[in-house]
């Protein structure tokens, strides 16, 4: 499948990169994909191919992670900036109007998108997040994200990975844990490896105190379809949330993706199939 970098600059002047996805035939459908908290673009290097069949697939890192740069103000890891940066990748790449696959900071991010700008989602695919987060769930990951520290050796990195998310992801292989690392870290010129994101993002999650209240913006996402992943072990994501959702939102698709906790990986049957048939509905 045919993909390029594509590199572009915040009003700062901060050098952004995203991946491009470009098998599909002209004029096809535009689907963005946005990770989570720590994570990066290269969580979707199986879901996005798959979709590039069909679709233009666009795939950035936000600022500070992955191969975009650090941003040198920590107070600036948060959605209003996130979303401007997403205003001029679609400027630069004649974007009007996309779907958006959202892993947890990026389904807030796609909320936050469809509910102040909706003319420019078509629809939303949530992996396991919502209007809501279960506190419990906030709390570990305001304990462990930007904390693991550098490490000597590779399999001291895969060691942090599964420590961390092993609740998560309990049934996977060495060898999947091991794919997972070298997407999430970095080798370094000294020999080092360590996770590939400002662990500044962490200290500015641990500084914006609570979560804000985000279903006012749920409320106001009309009649933009959205698909909700929920992972069944999920502690960010509980099942009185995904009650509320749809209560508040008639005609939410929603599925529970089996032996997945917070986030799933994208690469289970189940949520495959069902983004499939959500994105062609379109």
């Amino acid at each position: 499948m045919a993909a390029s970098d594509y590199w572009f600059e915040s009003d700062e002047g901060l050098k952004l990169f995203a991946r491009l996805y470009e098998g599909a035939p002209p004029g096809a459908p535009v689907v963005v994909c946005l990770h989570g908290l720590t994570r990066n673009g290269r969580d979707f290097e199986e879901l996005a191919p798959h979709l590039a069949q069909r679709y233009r697939v666009v795939v950035p890192d936000v600022r500070g992670r992955g191969r975009s740069s650090r941003d040198p103000n920590p107070a600036n890891y948060r959605l209003a900036v996130y979303l401007r940066d997403l205003e001029i990748l679609y400027g630069g790449l004649g974007i009007e109007r996309a779907a958006i696959v959202g892993t947890s900071m990026g389904g807030l991010m796609a909320m936050t998108l469809g509910a102040t700008h909706p003319e420019q989602v078509s629809r939303i695919v949530l992996n396991d997040i919502g209007p809501e987060l279960a506190p419990e769930g906030i709390e570990r990951i305001r304990q462990y994200a930007g904390r693991s520290p550098k490490v000597s050796h590779w399999q001291d990195a895969v060691a942090q990975v599964r420590r961390v998310n092993e609740v998560a992801w309990p049934d996977l292989s060495q060898a999947r844990w091991e794919e997972i690392t070298r997407r999430s870290y970095q080798a370094n010129p000294d020999g080092t490896f360590e996770p590939y994101a400002d662990p500044m993002i962490g200290e500015a999650l641990r500084a914006a105190g609570p979560a804000r209240d985000t279903w006012p913006l749920w409320r106001v996402l009309g009649d933009i379809p959205v698909l909700l992943l929920r992972g069944e072990l999920s502690d960010l994501l509980t099942p009185s949330i995904v009650e509320r959702m749809a209560r508040e939102k008639p005609g939410l698709e929603s599925v529970t993706v089996p032996n997945r906790g917070h986030a799933p990986l994208l690469d289970e049957p189940v949520p495959r199939a069902r983004i499939d048939a959500f994105l062609a509905a379109q």
